[in-house]
């Protein structure tokens, strides 16, 4: 269980910026739309959906999570819920969980990182932040 935590985030992350593409492929709008997206991270995205897919579908709340992230990508509450249903589905797939972590690992740095700084004040980092404070807030000015 304790690989399946990071493995359902890292799908989650991945998988976020295209579901609304990969949840309507097929119909004829999202597939047109879904072919339109020029990322480095599509291909990745598609072949994980692809051994994805048919999991979610046979599980009701994970098809309700995937469709809601899909509705809103930007919804914090609708990515955990989809890394719950995620988490859920690996632990019972031992053999999925394995050949989706190898996806992963073999696409190494070539995944695109999102991030959202959401609301006044927010922070985001696309990477790790180590030995740096990071101030935010209206009064901060710098000095001259």
């Amino acid at each position: 269980m304790d690989a399946v935590i990071p493995l359902a985030g890292q799908l989650v992350q991945v998988l976020t910026p295209f579901l609304p593409y990969l949840v309507k492929a097929g119909e004829g709008p999202g597939a047109r739309a879904a072919q339109q997206v020029e990322d480095t991270s599509w291909d990745l995205a598609t072949k994980l959906w692809g051994r994805l897919e048919s999991k979610v579908e046979a599980r009701p709340a994970a098809l309700e999570a995937a469709a809601d992230l899909a509705a809103q990508p930007e919804d914090e509450d609708a990515r955990a819920a989809l890394r719950v249903q995620l988490r859920k589905l690996l632990v019972d797939e031992p053999d999925l969980q394995h050949e989706l972590a190898a996806l992963l690992k073999e696409a190494g740095g070539s995944t695109t990182i999102t991030v959202t700084a959401s609301g006044k004040g927010s922070v985001a980092t696309g990477r790790d932040v180590r030995g740096s404070t990071i101030i935010t807030g209206d009064q901060n000015r710098p000095e001259p």
